[in-house]
């Protein structure tokens, strides 16, 4: 109409002159013409684990984001070539973050998170479990309380009014269990500091800037049998000295440390010499491998056995295997009445996801 009018004005303009008859011809666009832009902007989304969608792998920030990067891509590489589909890895700011993320993007998630943070998660929007960690032949672990060899605390009751370092709110073994086992003991801490990581958390004590820690705990490897729950939690005395990185693991004469303590050898070559196991906590179900509550069962089930298979392999051990990460020495199936126990800490503290 535009136009029109614009040659219409031009044609006024010469008006006056007795030139041959112009015909002007409006083009109306037809209906059968609409729908096909409308089709050209109104698409769909493109297909789930294909390069324009790529399933969303998040990690926790449970250690370092570099060394979860690097074994996650790993891990990435391996689940393409076994089912074609494109996956992308991230590492949330938080547990919180992990958690948020997954609910927003229920049908292409998947998280790594521990089990307390599965619990808020299924409460939240449904996040559902799959697989759980298996760390030496044990599905469960344990919370472990650190303080300095010098330090004289023997007790939990001792730690009441002193500073506490602690990975992450969010953390199960690191926080929530901590915390309620301290409830349960009648103990308050005084100040706290937020580490950022369990080999962090560690190390605040290691360097006197916390008096005590909680962290993960797995017992260590012993030179003869298993480990067995009752057993005392720390190496023995006698070989303490004997502590030291060798062949980029933590040992102490023919004991293997596993714990957090481990993780920070890097930094802290003679951490065990200086931080010593004061207590241990319940046992806990393993961390867990959940997917978002809208997650396409089909594409699910191809990712499934994708890392059962990804376990038996040598690159596992380059990825979520590594002790650095998180240590997983395999994968068993998990259900969600497992984690009932977790429910209950989570009523009996009142924790939810705001207060991460």
């Amino acid at each position: 109409m535009g136009i029109l009018t614009v040659f219409l004005i031009l044609l006024a303009a010469c008006g006056g002159g007795t030139a041959a008859t112009t015909t002007v011809v409006v083009s109306t666009p037809t209906t059968a013409a609409v729908p096909t832009t409308m089709a050209a902007t109104t698409s769909g989304p493109a297909t789930l684990g294909s390069p324009d969608n790529p399933i969303q792998v998040l990690f926790v920030p449970s250690v370092e984001a570099d060394v979860i990067t690097t074994g996650g891509e790993v891990m990435k590489a391996a689940l393409e070539e076994a089912t074609g589909l494109t996956f992308e890895v991230s590492v949330p700011t938080s547990y919180a973050a992990t958690i948020e993320e997954m609910c927003a993007a229920p049908d292409r998630t998947i998280g790594f998170i521990p089990g307390l943070g599965y619990v808020l998660a299924s409460n939240l929007c449904g996040v559902d479990v799959a697989f759980k960690a298996v760390r030496f032949g044990l599905d469960v672990y344990w919370s472990q309380f650190l303080v300095r060899r010098d330090s004289g605390l023997e007790t939990l009751d001792d730690l009441a009014g002193l500073s506490w370092a602690y990975p992450d709110p969010g953390s199960t073994s690191g926080y929530m269990v901590p915390l309620l086992t301290l409830n349960e003991a009648g103990v308050e801490a005084g100040a706290t500091v937020e580490a950022g990581g369990h080999p962090q958390a560690a190390l605040a004590v290691y360097r006197g800037d916390a008096d005590f820690a909680t962290t993960f705990y797995s017992p260590p490897l012993l030179p003869e049998g298993n480990w067995a729950d009752g057993d005392p939690p720390d190496i023995p005395d006698e070989v303490v000295a004997d502590c030291a990185p060798r062949d980029d693991e933590l040992w102490c004469g023919d004991y293997r440390v596993l714990d957090a303590r481990a993780s920070a050898r890097d930094e802290a070559p003679d951490i065990v010499q200086e931080v010593r196991i004061l207590a241990l906590t319940q046992s806990v179900p393993n961390d867990t491998l959940s997917f978002g509550p809208d997650f396409p069962a089909e594409i699910r089930a191809q990712i499934e056995d994708a890392l059962v298979a990804f376990a038996e392999t040598p690159e596992w051990e380059e990825s979520i295997g590594n002790q650095d990460f998180y240590g997983w020495t395999g994968i068993n199936p998990a259900t969600d009445a497992e984690y009932d126990g977790l429910r209950q800490i989570v009523e009996l503290v009142g924790i939810d996801l705001d207060s991460l």
